[in-house]
């Protein structure tokens, strides 16, 4: 059997000009608005680490309910990601992912009327099983649409959306968090005015995501056939697990070799998201304002880092050790910050380093099992590595508020952090760039 092409011998097409040309159209038309729902989703998800800045208090919970309630969301994710992504591949984008973005809309709109534990434990996993398919979704419609050459940079376009929604949603959260008027606190506001664009959105996406490029009328024939049959090569001459079933993609010992990578850098990803704001807030004299705004700086480090280190993984054909580098260098910022918690202006460079490097690791990552899975395999093989991975969205909050609760400082669950970040960056290289034999 022939070997299968290296990506950097696919992107030869793709480099003509003709081919270049089709990749920068596609890319205009559809990543600026998956980044926008993206921006939308991502905010929905982790205001709450804004809210708590005063909801906390008005509700009276302590660090350990707030980390259980941030957390709990992945319960659901995971629960409901297989079947969303398997029914987005079955019936198509459109129709999957407006019901999604309506139902996330509508819950995290309803966060503002919690009114203790229970009810917030609730709609948090609520908003955890609405929202399952959408980020899984996303990653399987970029293989849709762009070969694997190309897939890093554009995987890092689209993923600028996460620290540009902190860069712009932690200052405008922390103003919203002013706001008192018909009776609603700040917060209540806050979860209200950023779940209604997600409705409004979801009814915008039936017109603007096409399925697959054959149906899209804006562009030429010639445009259409050149990128399906662009496409449909790359799946014929790739690696054999390109044509997995959805039984066997998920009982290949790589997807679960992924899954475990992606828990450990994503255990250091929302455990430092859903704390952040609380962590500035402790180093003490700011504002919620002043909070907001220095919460920018680190996500603001991150949007360059994001694509050049995508852009860079691209142009050498590398990828387990971009994926490992970011994770051991957000796994030294997680220790630093933690060493030099008693130094706030130290311990807040360390974090802004950590932030910026596992932020990194995610557009970088996603080309790792997208270049061996496609297919009904590529669904549910992507929806189990992202469900499982994102459990840890649930334990790593939920110990940063243990630790918080039981010592009273954030630097042993920090350390934790750290550690698993350089797990990760561990099981990239051991797994990461392995293929199944032919």
């Amino acid at each position: 059997m022939t070997a299968a092409p290296t990506e950097t011998a696919m992107s030869a097409s793709i480099q003509s000009e003709f081919g270049a040309a089709i990749v920068r159209k596609v890319s205009r038309r559809l990543i600026p608005f998956m980044a926008l729902l993206y921006f939308v989703n991502y905010l929905d998800r982790v205001n709450v680490g804004f809210a708590a800045l005063t909801m906390n208090h008005d509700l009276g919970f302590s660090p350990e309910i707030y980390g259980n309630g941030a957390g709990i969301l992945f319960l659901g994710y995971f629960l409901f990601q297989v079947p969303s992504n398997v029914a987005l591949h079955k019936f198509g984008t459109r129709a999957v992912i407006m019901p999604i973005m309506i139902a996330w809309g509508l819950v995290s709109t309803a966060m503002a009327f919690v009114t203790g534990p229970a009810s917030f434990y609730t709609l948090r996993f609520l908003l955890g099983a609405a929202e399952a398919g959408f980020f899984p979704g996303m990653i399987l419609y970029l293989t849709y649409w762009f070969p694997a050459a190309v897939r890093g940079r554009i995987s890092g376009a689209f993923l600028l959306a996460l620290p540009l929604s902190s860069v712009l949603g932690a200052p405008a959260s922390t103003v919203l968090l002013g706001i008192r008027t018909l009776g609603l606190q700040g917060w209540q506001w806050l979860f209200i005015l950023q779940g209604v664009p997600a409705v409004l959105l979801g009814l915008l996406a039936l017109r603007v995501l096409t399925d697959r490029p054959m149906e899209a009328g804006w562009l030429t024939p010639a445009e259409k056939s050149w990128l399906a049959a662009e496409l449909a090569k790359e799946h014929r001459a790739g690696d054999p697990a390109q044509r997995f079933s959805l039984r066997e993609a998920v009982l290949d010992v790589r997807v679960w070799t992924f899954a475990l990578v992606y828990f450990s850098a994503v255990f250091g990803f929302y455990g430092i998201t859903f704390w952040l704001p609380q962590i500035l807030k402790s180093f003490g004299g700011m504002t919620n304002t002043q909070v907001g705004l220095l919460t920018a700086i680190p996500y603001l480090m991150a949007v360059p880092a994001m694509y050049f280190w995508g852009a860079h993984s691209d142009r050498t054909g590398e990828r387990a050790w971009h994926v490992a580098l970011a994770c051991f260098a957000a796994g030294i910022g997680f220790a630093a910050s933690a060493i030099f918690s008693g130094l706030p202006p130290l311990a807040f460079i360390a974090l802004a380093v950590a932030a910026a490097s596992i932020y990194s690791v995610i557009p970088v990552f996603w080309t790792l099992p997208t270049r061996v899975l496609a297919g009904v395999g590529a669904a549910g093989g992507i929806a189990l590595i992202n469900a499982f991975g994102n459990l840890s969205g649930y334990f790593g909050p939920l110990l940063i508020g243990y630790v918080r609760q039981t010592t009273g400082s954030y630097a042993g669950g920090l350390l934790t952090l750290a550690g698993f970040a350089m797990l990760a960056g561990l099981l990239a290289v051991v797994g990461g760039g392995r293929r199944r034999p032919a």
